[in-house]
């Protein structure tokens, strides 16, 4: 369990915002934490990090990318403190929920990092908010442990059959939350949809006969669409009760059903295992947890004394009770099956229980797999098994101090906040009582030893699958495995069929981009599949725009017979004779606006032949884009379009400097690439030759680099000493790429333009800095639907954000 960074707010000198710790240190704080599946954090704190000086009370609401942590975006300040944060599957929305009733949930238009708006706002008046659940999409996706060697997906990972929480017409899921009230309130909130101009509906419901005190709770998913609640009200001598709940839409209402299950005492374990922390008169059961966040049917109860803690595991189980023969019609006895909650193990602890946390998703559907995650009072943090208890690792949070005399330092009693774990199980956030956040390794779900590459390549294909984002796994991983890892997951991909290949390959390209981004010997290997990812969008976008003609047969679509023509041939101007003119027919105006990406695709095209020379291995190190037959004739393919299209309207072609103004640029480098194709990795002395002189005939637009920003995931973590000690609106100089090269101008990444030396608004990816314009260009049905395939994330993966110069 290392310790990645941490991430503190350094006092100005003079300010009052020691003193204001020192104040707030003796209020019962309400800091919470919480992972996104993109890997996107919410917390809350009780002081303003803007502003240092700050002497008013407030409590406020934080996002940030786990790859910037110390870049804050503010959501909200409020004057109530924040009882619960709560991501939903997506990533898309945000529940705010505070101790005086009001329920806040907060989304991102057109997926901008730093603007969120309010999307809905619900006050419950008079009550507390304890937890809350989004709906279930009814969506669950497992390693399949009998086929965990399958070469294909399909059979290594399992849709377990799991119902959505809230059907709608049709039996679509439903958007919503569940609520939980101290007061025992339940409250179903159903979100509009966006596509039509319905209300909001929200009921309510006592969860139990009568309304009860909670101190404690927990929602879990059931398999039938149902959700699990488990309450107490930390009196110890009191049950910890159980609930099923459903919320059904009935026609524009909702209603809901609570139904209460079996409870138990925690003083009814065994006495042999009973300890003394259940006994003690100050015993208070502080947290509740199920086992498990889909399915569940066992809890893990801390109870908390005076200076020791101990946990239990309870399971639900199927117990045969004996029936006395006077009830029976026979002589032999008889059994009476029921269910029964059963004690199953403990773990006691020297300290207090501070925090609780359980894996979000099991790779495998077991409890077997997965971990438990506590903290106590010492600031020590225990990684448990879920299902025994028994510890895998344990560590201690250190807390750095300012650069302060020792005798000058207030001593703060500085504890462990809130904790929340990653989607994929593979780093732990704290936030402490000073609104500090750190961050640590966790082992592997599956194989608690050591991070190996088999289970690197499950995760990723999970991934893959899932539509999850792996950043958390980028930051455990050693650079000595990254190479085995991309071998091992594009062996894997290439054993796939091939509609999947077609499905998922723009995914793959991503996830094998960021791995070599890991690595300093791989910043080639990334640039050249960032522009292959780029080459393959802009073939498919321009591709959908052919059309049969009316009087083919179908069966040969304009695209394949494309890529037949192409084959073979070293005369652009031989492959459009054998082609069907009205199938390549696009309007001009289309094409116009198509201009920068066709004028990108010639430029790489150039680039990648004037690099032919050192791409010898007598010579210097391989181009793998050079090397890839695959993005060679698919860059031939788009020089015939681009030849095609032309023809159409001469205005879209791309633009060349050139040494002869009679030289036909398109069919010299159709020629050229032609003669590559044929053998990629030897090419002929003439080939060479011919590319030497290719500089002097045409001038080459340098292509831009992916910008390697000041990002965690990079090969300077690697080198760096961790604990990482960052500060918040601070970007870190010792994760600074020293060769990062800086441009005169600022390139739009997806249009491909030049947006100027410093553009007043743009939008930035907060993972690989790549700039985008916000400004609309001409908008065809074309460039539309060019521009809403990188609407929700930029090619590396990452949210964008909106940068204003000023």
């Amino acid at each position: 369990m290392d310790h990645i960074f941490s991430v503190t707010n350094r006092p100005t000198k003079g300010s009052n915002s020691l003193k204001l710790q020192a104040i707030f240190s003796k209020i019962d704080k309400s800091i919470i934490c919480a992972i996104s599946c993109t890997n996107v954090i919410a917390f809350s704190t009780q002081s303003n990090i803007e502003e240092n000086n700050s002497i008013f009370f407030s409590t406020n609401v934080y996002v940030a990318d786990l790859n910037t942590p110390w870049q804050i975006h503010k959501i909200i300040t409020t004057s109530s403190p924040v009882t619960v944060l709560q991501w939903d599957f997506t990533g898309k929305f945000l529940l705010i929920g505070d101790e005086n009733g009001c329920v806040r949930i907060y989304t991102t238009p057109d997926h901008i990092l730093n603007e969120w708006n309010l999307h809905l706002e619900v006050p419950l008046e008079g009550e507390h908010i304890l937890a809350a659940a989004f709906f279930h999409p009814g969506k669950k996706i497992c390693l399949n442990t009998d086929k965990k060697d399958s070469p294909c997906y399909f059979d290594k990972f399992s849709n377990i059959k799991f119902a959505c929480s809230v059907k709608q017409f049709g039996g679509r899921p439903a958007n919503g939350a569940l609520l939980l009230t101290t007061t025992g309130m339940l409250a179903a909130i159903l979100l509009p949809q966006t596509t039509s101009q319905s209300p909001m509906v929200m009921a309510t419901e006592s969860l139990g006969p009568t309304r009860i005190f909670i101190k404690t709770a927990d929602i879990c998913y059931g398999k039938n669409g149902h959700f699990l609640i488990a309450v107490s009200s930390g009196d110890p001598s009191m049950p910890v009760q159980c609930y099923t709940v459903s919320v059904k839409k009935v026609e524009e209402k909702c209603v809901i059903t609570s139904q209460s299950l079996l409870s138990f005492f925690l003083f009814e374990a065994p006495k042999e295992t009973l300890k003394q922390v259940v006994k003690d008169k100050k015993c208070t059961i502080s947290h509740i947890k199920w086992i498990m966040r889909e399915d569940a049917d066992s809890l893990v109860v801390a109870a908390n004394s005076d200076n020791q803690s101990c946990l239990q595991v309870w399971e639900l189980r199927e117990k045969a009770l004996p029936v006395h023969k006077s009830f029976g019609n026979s002589e032999t006895s008889q059994f009476y099956n029921t269910v029964l909650w059963q004690y199953q193990c403990h773990f006691q602890y020297s300290s207090r229980v501070t925090a609780l946390e359980i894996s979000k998703l099991s790779l495998i559907n077991s409890v077997s797999s997965g971990y438990i995650v506590v903290t106590f009072s010492d600031n020590t943090v225990h990684c448990l098994y879920r299902d025994t208890l028994k510890p895998i690792a344990s560590t201690a949070l250190s807390i750095a101090r300012y650069d302060e005399p020792m005798s000058k330092m207030p001593k703060f009693n500085t504890k462990i906040a809130s904790i929340d774990l990653s989607w994929l199980g593979n780093v732990l956030l704290i936030m402490d009582s000073d609104d500090n956040l750190h961050l640590f390794k966790l082992p592997p779900q599956i194989d608690s030893s050591t991070l190996t590459v088999p289970y690197c390549t499950t995760v990723l294909e999970y991934c893959l699958i899932g539509g999850f984002d792996w950043l958390d796994l980028m930051l455990v991983l050693r650079p000595s495995m990254i190479e085995a890892v991309c071998d091992r997951l594009t062996e894997s991909f290439s054993r796939q069929p091939q509609f999947v290949q077609q499905y998922f390959y723009v995914q793959l390209l991503c996830i094998k981009t960021s791995l070599y981004r890991l690595s300093a010997n791989g910043q080639s290997k990334a640039n050249d599949l960032s522009s292959f990812l780029m080459l393959h969008s802009i073939s498919t976008a321009f591709k959908s725009l052919l059309r049969p003609s009316e009087m083919n047969s179908h069966e040969k679509s304009p695209a394949d017979s494309l890529s037949t023509e192409a084959e073979g041939q070293t005369d652009v101007d031989k492959v459009l004779m054998h082609l069907e003119a009205k199938e390549f027919t696009v309007e001009p105006s289309t094409l116009q606006s198509l201009q920068q990406l066709i004028q990108w695709v010639a430029d790489l095209a150039l680039n990648l032949l004037v690099k032919v020379p050192d791409s010898r291995p007598s010579i210097g190190k391989s181009y793998e884009l050079i090397k890839d037959v695959k993005a060679l004739n698919m860059l031939r393919e788009m020089l015939v379009l681009i030849r095609i299209w032309g023809l159409l309207r001469p205005a879209c072609l791309p633009v060349f400097i050139r040494s002869d103004a009679n030289m036909d640029v398109l069919a010299l480098l159709f020629r050229l690439l032609s003669r590559l194709v044929q053998n990629v990795n030897e090419p002929d002395d003439a080939l060479v030759d011919d590319c030497c002189l290719l500089p002097s005939q045409v001038q080459v637009q340098q292509m831009q680099p992916l910008n390697n920003r000041t990002v965690l995931a990079s090969p300077q973590l690697s080198q760096l000493i961790l604990p990482l000690q960052l500060e918040f609106n601070t970007e870190p100089e010792c994760l600074t790429n020293s060769s990062d090269l800086t441009t005169c101008q600022t390139i739009d990444s997806i249009r491909h333009l030049y947006l100027g030396k410093t553009p007043r608004i743009t939008k930035q990816c907060v993972r690989c800095g790549c700039s985008a314009g916000t400004t609309p260009v001409t908008r065809t049905a074309a460039i539309r639907a060019w521009d809403q395939r990188w609407l929700k994330s930029c090619q590396c993966g990452g949210q964008w954000k909106m940068q204003i110069c000023t």
